[in-house]
């Protein structure tokens, strides 16, 4: 039986893990970390962070940058992890695992499993596929498939690789001042190959009107899936 979601109100991705799982002295390894701006965040929150990152140029600024106290970074894909058996408390993906190759996202839950002590903790986290934000993503950035396999991934394999799982959602508001701004936050996102001018559509353009608020803001509903998974 498919656990119910609990619903932890609106909150950040990391407002929403440290009501679940405090990462202080903890050692973790944090899962397509891209530029390592969620692996800086677990260690302010005092956990100790591999950032492990697939695409080579990344990995290598994420080397080369201004070293973090309790973080370090390393390159490697989701299904092959630079790491001993049971050697981390916990494992995230923080929005990462819809990235991993659809023929390999059986086998990365499995890395994280094996990387994992025993009463270690997975932390998936997921955006939803619906609310205003997913469908302004949509005629640009359409990721359906990526997220639905995601998603199969994580019910075919999980039962046999965890003792345990909880499941949560909760919402984010993402906020843009103008629809110029919110395109170049798009075209900022480099590991994605979108082209602008599929993002300055008027079909897109329309879609943004319909999120203007009172204070002359756009506001956007993401709805996020976080399931917590313990290694028996």
């Amino acid at each position: 039986m498919t656990a119910q979601r609990i619903d932890l109100g609106e909150c950040s991705d990391f407002a929403a893990v440290a009501q679940l799982l405090p990462v202080a002295g903890l050692e973790v390894v944090d899962i397509g970390c891209g530029a390592g701006a969620t692996s800086r965040e677990l260690a302010k929150m005092g956990a100790n962070v591999l950032g492990v990152e697939p695409d080579p140029i990344q990995a290598e600024k994420n080397r080369a940058a201004e070293p973090v106290e309790r973080l370090r970074f390393a390159e490697g894909g989701a299904e092959s992890l630079p790491l001993e058996d049971g050697s981390v408390d916990a494992v995230f993906f923080f929005r990462s695992l819809h990235h991993v190759p659809i023929p390999h996202m059986d086998d990365a839950l499995a890395e994280a499993a094996r990387v994992l002590r025993s009463g270690g903790a997975l932390c998936i986290v997921e955006p939803g596929m619906e609310g205003s934000n997913f469908a302004l993503m949509r005629p640009f950035h359409d990721e359906t498939v990526v997220r639905t396999e995601a998603q199969a991934a994580l019910a075919r394999t999980t039962p046999e690789l965890f003792g345990e799982v909880r499941r949560y959602h909760y919402l984010q508001r993402p906020r843009h001042p103008s629809f110029e701004a919110m395109v170049e936050r798009v075209m900022a996102m480099t590991f994605n190959s979108i082209a602008r001018a599929d993002v300055e559509s008027e079909e897109v353009r329309r879609i943004f009107e319909q999120g203007k608020s009172a204070d002359g803001d756009y506001v956007f509903d993401q709805p996020m899936l976080l399931d917590l998974y313990r290694k028996g």
